[in-house]
């Protein structure tokens, strides 16, 4: 059955104030972009007077649904719904949007299925504006954005489903996440921490192991059709007709986020906020050097007082020990059939069953 479609803004109050009978002393739930995950999950919390908590950020209570408005966040799915706080009231990052929705037309687990589907995504993200990397989804596009409006025990029972549907999907992430605790595990038993290298390995610096590519500005490169991502030190961004870094490679961030590896098995663009790190395949398995760098760590290196940044100079002086290649083929070997298993986890999860409830809930179909 197709349901009339209905602004976002007819039914939902954005980015409300704080009132102000509040409580001054009472204690309050803060929530920063990072204590929210990209499954709609609150991943940590931090009680807080709410005095010293009210000016400057990003009021919300129980009932409303938290949208990151910048990039990457907004595009990788990073949206709460607040009913997961412990404390009536919260304050957080004013990278979030808050949508509070009319409770007599509107079911806010509804509205965050709406918000937090890949069609709703896609749409938003064409409509972000602001420099690179710190693009952002405007208050007049959520303003103006339809979704579909059944009757409001008719969201319940979608919400239900897909509620359902989003606990299996969880479940094969938990067995996505079980085969990656279990590769951390073969590698340490293969060789030890790549840091301590209890084993003594030959060790070699990273001049002679690797080559690092620097990042460059996308913006001639972007294309919405283009073959290649684009990749920060967060992760995608968007897409280019054209490449920097061969595939099988690791990015590291330049600035910012320095300490949280990505292995890339396709070609890409990395900005200039990312190093792209090849590995010499004669010596070094880009599994393994992934691996080197999740263990190492990077804020070592950190000379930066405010926003933490790496130097070539530097990343080329690091130790690395170097197994002998043939044992790291046998890594390899193990990562790729795991990786397969994964794939199928996660081709089930996002094709087969969520991803397409989702589609139809979004359409007025479900």
């Amino acid at each position: 059955m197709s349901w009339p479609m209905v602004k976002l803004v007819d039914v939902v109050t954005l980015n409300p104030r704080a009132p102000k009978e509040l409580d001054s002393a009472q204690i309050v739930s803060f929530v920063g972009m990072a204590s929210v995950s990209e499954d709609g999950q609150l991943l940590s919390e931090e009680p807080r007077v709410l005095e010293e908590t009210k000016k400057g950020f990003t009021y919300f209570a129980k009932s409303d649904v938290l949208l990151a408005k910048i990039t990457p966040c907004f595009e990788n799915g990073k949206c709460l719904r607040a009913n997961q706080i412990s404390n009536p009231v919260g304050f957080g990052s004013t990278e979030f949007h808050v949508l509070r929705p009319d409770q007599s037309k509107l079911d806010a687990t509804y509205l965050f299925y709406m918000i937090w589907s890949n069609q709703f995504r896609t749409l938003g993200a064409a409509s972000m504006f602001g420099a690179a990397g710190q693009k952002r989804v405007g208050s007049d596009f959520l303003k103006n954005f339809e979704i579909p409006l059944p009757p409001l025990a008719e969201q319940k029972r979608i919400a239900a489903i897909l509620d359902k549907a989003d606990a299996i999907r969880r479940k094969r992430q938990q067995a996505i996440q079980l085969a990656d605790d279990f590769l951390r595990a073969v590698f340490l038993e293969m060789f030890g921490d790549p840091v301590t290298n209890p084993k003594g390995w030959e060790v070699k610096k990273w001049n002679e192991a690797l080559t690092i590519v620097n990042g460059r500005n996308q913006k001639a490169v972007e294309d919405p059709i283009g073959q290649y991502p684009i990749c920060g030190s967060g992760g995608y961004m968007a897409k280019a007709n054209d490449w920097l870094t061969e595939a099988n490679s690791v990015i590291i961030g330049r600035k910012g986020n320095i300490n949280s590896p990505i292995l890339m098995k396709e070609r890409f663009w990395n900005v200039d906020t990312a190093f792209g790190l090849v590995p010499n395949r004669n010596m070094l398995s880009h599994n393994y050097l992934f691996f080197f760098c999740e263990f190492f760590d990077f804020e070592r290196l950190n000379k930066a007082v405010t926003i933490p940044s790496l130097t070539k100079a530097d990343l080329l002086q690091i130790e690395i020990p170097l197994p002998p290649i043939a044992t790291q083929r046998i890594l390899d070997q193990i990562i790729d059939k795991t990786d397969s298993m994964k794939e199928k986890h996660a081709g089930n999860l996002e094709v087969d069953l969520f991803s397409s409830l989702s589609q139809k809930a979004f359409s007025g179909q479900l």
